[in-house]
């Protein structure tokens, strides 16, 4: 039977399975060309809008050690990022007294500090964790399929362009879905040791948790994973099993708040914190969790009572389209890692020793999915970015239907697609939908122009005076960008460069759909801004 599948296989996993030394360094050499990217997009990119906030309330972690900024997320991300923040060692100004926006952007051009070195820094960290989400997902694989299927899916996640463009950057939506991820192994090998992995998945669980207040969808989930995995040593022990991946997964919440502060001092300004009343308030009111948390719960489901304005296809709307997370991501997604998650999905589900894995999977994946897709933000597919991940463990059962060689050329067909984007990686779109340059024609935000391309404005356009949209956290006249706002003058005054953010573009009206009407646009930098001439 073992010659059989050797025949069965392509020549180089044959030669793997002869030089065992060849496993971790083709490990290596994906994860490696991983690094190269993302580190590289680090470098070129200034400083996306939600970036400034993270790194600004990192920075007060480390100087006042009280949560003060930012509740809304706990603070393990954040406290992530200040590993880097820390060793770049920044200016902070003590006297600072203004909102969580403000501080950020003060932090970075306004006491002193180089924002490039910075920003790199505190890019570095997110950048280490996602590469050891990659190990984690090579070796789920290979518990679940086997060596040739975990190389499958590394090299799918090694790949995946919203994995590289969100892991390079300093926010929390690869942080959290990594941990999830995580937590879902340990409770895959539960049943192995179930001593040591319960705990350790509880508290993979728990650093979700302490990431993003998204993640709570997960709990439920995660808890019934638990009883599956202990369901065969009876009811009792599958039970107390789920309590101690819970209690686990609360106990790094509470730690994350006391590595910031251990008086858990947290005082809001009057009117920053909205009532809750309903189911809403009173899930936040019993979960044992410490006051801001409770009382970032309230602020983020504020958020979800606000009439968001999304783009999708060319159409502006106000509100949520419960189908706007799968349209973008059949965007946004290499059509070959598509055709491997279908294909790794049917396996799961069709081949008998794999069925019990789609539960650890595809389940998660699921129902994290359509969680997500009740939200009230259209703003990108960060929200979902847990599914190129998951997916990519399910995408190497797909060598179990049997077609080996579709397998590798569909995987070699993401490699070229991915590369292919090198280095705008946040506006990739696959080749069905036009490509990067084309991504702003359907999408928005966090899908294609996030601010990140400020730097490569100035680069080509330096001490050319232009009349600027943008759309982001940088500052422009710090990058040597001479720049008016051509939105305050009659419309006959706005001659010459006429630069404009591709998603204040998709949604313009008034002034500025009346300029861009009478433009002609002539350049794009980075694929995120069109520059037009008047």
């Amino acid at each position: 039977m073992a010659s059989t599948t050797l025949l069965r296989e392509p020549p180089a996993l044959v030669r793997i399975r002869q030089r065992p030394w060849l496993v971790p360094l083709l490990v290596f050499l994906l994860l490696a060309q991983m690094a190269a990217v993302m580190v590289t997009t680090a470098v070129e990119q200034t400083p996306t809008i939600d970036e400034p906030v993270y790194v600004g309330t990192a920075a007060d972690y480390l100087h006042a050690h009280e949560v003060r900024y930012n509740p809304e997320h706990p603070p393990l991300g954040k406290l992530i990022v200040a590993v880097g923040v820390a060793l770049a060692d920044p200016h902070v100004d003590p006297r600072f007294t203004g909102n969580q926006g403000a501080l950020g952007r003060h932090l970075l051009y306004g006491s002193g500090n180089d924002p490039w070195d910075l920003m790199l820094w505190a890019r570095l960290p997110v950048i280490a964790l996602t590469l050891l989400f990659g190990l984690v997902v090579f070796f789920f694989a290979r518990d679940v399929a086997g060596r040739a299927a975990a190389f499958v899916a590394l090299a799918l996640y090694a790949f995946s362009p919203d994995v590289i463009a969100h892991g390079s950057l300093a926010t929390l939506d690869v942080p959290a879905a990594g941990f999830l991820l995580t937590s879902a192994w340990l409770l895959w090998r539960a049943d192995r040791n179930p001593r040591l992995y319960l705990a350790l998945a509880g508290l993979a669980l728990g650093a979700a948790l302490a990431t993003k207040m998204s993640t709570l969808t997960a709990v439920p989930v995660f808890a019934g994973l638990a009883v599956v995995a202990l369901w065969s040593s009876g009811r009792g022990k599958a039970l107390a099993g789920a309590a101690v991946v819970v209690v686990s997964a609360l106990a790094v919440v509470w730690i994350s708040y006391l590595v910031v502060d251990p008086r858990l001092r947290w005082s809001p300004a009057p009117g920053e914190i909205p009532s809750t009343h309903g189911l809403r308030g009173l899930v936040v009111d019993l979960l044992p969790v410490p006051e801001s948390y409770r009382d970032g719960m309230r602020v983020q489901f504020r958020f979800e009572n606000q009439p968001w304005q999304g783009f999708l296809f060319g159409q502006v709307y106000t509100g949520s389209r419960w189908y706007y997370l799968p349209a973008a991501l059949l965007v946004k997604t290499p059509l070959g890692m598509i055709a491997l998650w279908v294909a790794g999905a049917v396996a799961m589900v069709s081949v008998a020793r794999l069925r019990r894995a789609a539960l650890y999977v595809l389940v998660p994946t699921g129902v994290l999915l359509a969680s997500a897709m009740t939200g009230s933000r259209d703003l990108g597919t960060r929200y979902a970015v847990f599914v190129p991940m998951f997916l990519a463990v399910a995408a190497g059962c797909a060598l179990s239907l049997r077609r080996v060689w579709v397998t590798w050329a569909l995987v070699a067909f993401v490699a070229v697609s991915s590369l292919r984007t090198f280095p705008y990686y946040l506006p990739y779109s696959n080749e069905a939908f036009g490509g990067p340059a084309r991504t702003h024609l359907r999408l928005h935000d966090s899908n294609v122009d996030w601010g990140q391309d400020l730097g490569r404005l100035a680069e080509e356009y330096r001490d050319q005076p232009m009349w600027l949209v943008y759309k982001g956290a940088g500052v422009p006249s710090y990058y040597g960008i001479e720049a008016s706002d051509p939105l305050g003058v009659p419309a006959g005054r706005v001659r010459g460069l006429l630069v404009v953010s591709d998603s204040a573009a998709a949604k313009a009206t008034g002034r500025l759909a009346e300029l861009l009407r009478t433009s002609r646009a002539v350049d794009d930098v980075g694929h995120s801004i069109t520059v037009y001439r008047r």
